[in-house]
């Protein structure tokens, strides 16, 4: 019965979300004639950037017919249902912990449907390789490698970072970016926090992130303005094609391009993002990665941020709070036992 009910509301999410597509939509408008982005939106969505190989038989469209029961299976949407069969006003037995996730289901929101694009129930971000896959270049792949081991302790027998001193922790963990690359670039959605409000006028597009409380300031210019400077999201400068406001970024801070969550960049990347009002409640957000040295090809993405009403709460970050002083203290008691 339950099984039946989740595929009926799978249903109901699947005809109702796809927004109402027309040749010639036209968006609201600023005072200068531009297109309004402004408001709260979302990409919160069972879609990630790369394709599940459990998907990769569907391209990247899902057959309609299949959605509303690979919706109803999908792992997250099985435990949100069951809340990892907590009981009320009982204590966790563990099992959570256990399987590697550090939190019950009642503590996270990362969406119970799988993204729809352009119409389209789409099986990943990534557009292009049409596989769906970040096409990572064999140097690429041993960078990557080669910063895991950096920051996680260990790097030809030496140990190094990893929890040497707090410079080696997440960035999130850090309270410095947010995890997950939620402020990007490129964009992606988490495990929550997937709300953003864009704030704009003719000179500025700001983009305010839940994750960290992170603001992307784009100028709307066409020359960069830090070149002695790599700031945590890069410098963005944009511009509007018409009615997409285009977003080009060079020049990551060195800590977020090496540790980016999904997109590792070097210092020759480039990311270009569009933002198009695709519907009165879509934001069409496309982006394109351009690294020779990561990358095998240039490759390039989809997703929708859709409209919210709800608003943006206060992120209030633990920089050095009691995990942080736990986790340097176990890794001191280690090394004195070693």
């Amino acid at each position: 019965m339950k099984r039946t009910i989740n595929k009926a509301l799978s249903a109901i999410y699947f005809f109702c979300a796809a927004p109402l597509l027309a040749d010639e939509y036209e968006p609201p408008r600023t005072q200068s004639g531009k297109p309004d982005l402004q408001g709260y939106w979302s990409n919160a969505s069972l879609t990630k950037m790369e394709r599940d190989p459990n998907y990769a038989e569907y391209g990247l469209v899902f057959p309609s017919d299949l959605v509303p029961e690979l919706t109803a299976d999908h792992p997250q949407v099985v435990r949100q249902q069951t809340d990892d069969n907590q009981a009320w006003k009982e204590l966790p037995d563990g099992s959570d912990l256990a399987r590697g996730r550090g939190y019950n289901a009642f503590w996270v929101d990362p969406g119970q449907n799988f993204a729809v694009v352009k119409g389209e129930v789409r099986t990943s971000m990534v557009t292009y390789p049409n596989n769906g896959l970040i096409p990572y270049s064999e140097e690429g792949r041993k960078l990557r490698r080669e910063n895991r081991a950096k920051y996680s302790g260990i790097l030809s027998d030496q140990v190094t970072m990893g929890t040497d001193g707090p410079e080696g922790r997440a960035l999130g963990e850090r309270c410095l970016i947010g995890m997950g690359s939620t402020g990007g670039p490129p964009i992606t959605n988490v495990r929550y926090n997937n709300l953003y409000q864009i704030i704009q006028t003719d000179e500025y597009i700001a983009l305010h992130i839940e994750m960290a409380h992170d603001v992307r300031i784009i100028p709307i210019t066409t020359e960069y303005r830090r070149t002695n400077m790599t700031p945590w999201f890069g410098d963005s400068i944009g511009h509007w094609d018409g009615d997409t406001l285009v977003v080009e970024t060079k020049g990551l801070h060195p800590l977020h391009g090496e540790r980016h969550y999904v997109a590792a960049l070097s210092e020759q990347a480039k990311v270009i993002e569009r933002f198009t009002r695709h519907s009165n409640e879509q934001i069409l957000y496309e982006f394109e990665v351009v690294d020779p040295i990561y990358y095998e090809e240039p490759w390039q993405g989809e997703m929708s941020f859709n409209a919210s009403n709800l608003p943006i709460y206060e992120y209030a970050c633990h920089e050095g709070n009691y995990g942080l002083i736990g986790i340097l203290a176990g890794a001191r008691q280690l090394e004195q036992e070693d």
